[in-house]
């Protein structure tokens, strides 16, 4: 029996093996169907240190975002390299995504209780064929929301002509500002994704040293170390440009926002700790006020934790 058996497994070993062959080559000349669909994961967060990113979440998700800023890290140790200094600031805000690739959002700032109300639109996404980038437009309305007795002070002025300066009337609209921006984002491989993009920012009252307007450039992007790790980086710079600024002796100059950190990832949490250079968590202060030269005693540690709800 044993025998028997044996035969008839080594005389079937020569029709498997051409069955087998047959499945081999009829797959082969099969043409493959490409799918053009998104690129996945070209962002892990909405959010890129102090920039925003391309991603927008599923329909009807919600995203909570808590980001922190201590104090300069001037002091060393004595205030644990200014966690533990005055001066911190804190934003907490809500984002939801009213439509594909549209959110909106509101935050609340502590510095200047700023209260900013700001919408993200991506009409264009990185695909596996054919589109090699994502276009995302960023904007806000923030509101000032200090005593009306600031706006009163000596230091708001309006130019009435090159010599002279009065005295603003308080109106509510001194407390408005408003950023706008346009930014490309392009996911290089599956370790490096960068972003570039050009914003202008408007206050509609400012000190009599200041422009009510800037342009600024920016850059970021993230190099995965492992599957839920990335450094990550951005560089916010104000431009200086004399044929659109009031200045009178074009001298006083916003100084470049420069930040580098470490994020962690999972598919709903996002958490990211950095150091940089610039004290404000919304961007049109930091476009216009940002006077912290870029020394390491200005720097500051920071962190952002977003967290994603599915309705």
């Amino acid at each position: 029996m044993k025998k028997t058996f044996i035969f008839l497994v080594l005389s079937l070993l020569p029709f498997t093996y051409q069955f087998a062959q047959g499945q081999t080559d009829s797959t082969a000349t099969e043409p493959e169907v490409v799918v053009n669909k998104p690129v996945r994961f070209v962002w892990e967060s909405g959010y890129l240190i102090d920039q925003q990113t391309s991603k927008i979440s599923p329909v009807n998700t919600l995203e909570s975002v808590i980001q922190h800023k201590f104090g300069g890290m001037g002091n060393g140790r004595k205030d644990l390299f200014g966690i533990m200094a005055p001066g911190a600031n804190v934003r907490i805000a809500l984002d939801y995504v009213i439509a594909k690739n549209l959110q909106v959002g509101y935050g609340l700032q502590k510095k200047n209780m700023y209260s900013d109300f700001n919408a993200k639109w991506t009409p264009l996404q990185q695909m596996n064929t054919g589109m090699p980038i994502s276009v995302s437009f960023f904007g806000n309305v923030a509101i000032d929301g200090r005593q009306k007795s600031v706006w009163e002070a000596d230091q708001y002025y309006h130019s009435s002509d090159d010599s002279a300066y009065t005295k603003h009337n308080y109106r509510i609209s001194n407390r408005l500002s408003y950023f706008a921006s346009v930014t490309v984002a392009r996911k290089v491989n599956n370790w490096m994704t960068i972003q570039a993009g050009a914003s202008l920012s408007h206050f509609n009252t400012v000190p009599w040293h200041q422009d009510h307007d800037k342009v600024g450039l920016h850059v970021g992007g993230r190099i995965k170390v492992s599957p839920q790790g990335s450094l990550i980086f951005n560089g916010d710079f104000p431009l200086q440009i004399q044929s659109i600024s009031e200045q009178a002796d074009f001298t006083i100059h916003p100084e470049p926002n420069v930040s580098f950190g470490y994020e962690v990832s999972t598919s709903t949490h996002a958490f990211q700790i950095y150091v940089g250079s610039n004290d404000s968590l919304l961007p049109q202060d930091m476009m216009l006020n940002n006077m912290r030269k870029l020394s390491w005693d200005n720097f500051s540690v920071g962190f952002t934790i977003t967290r994603l709800w599915g309705f």
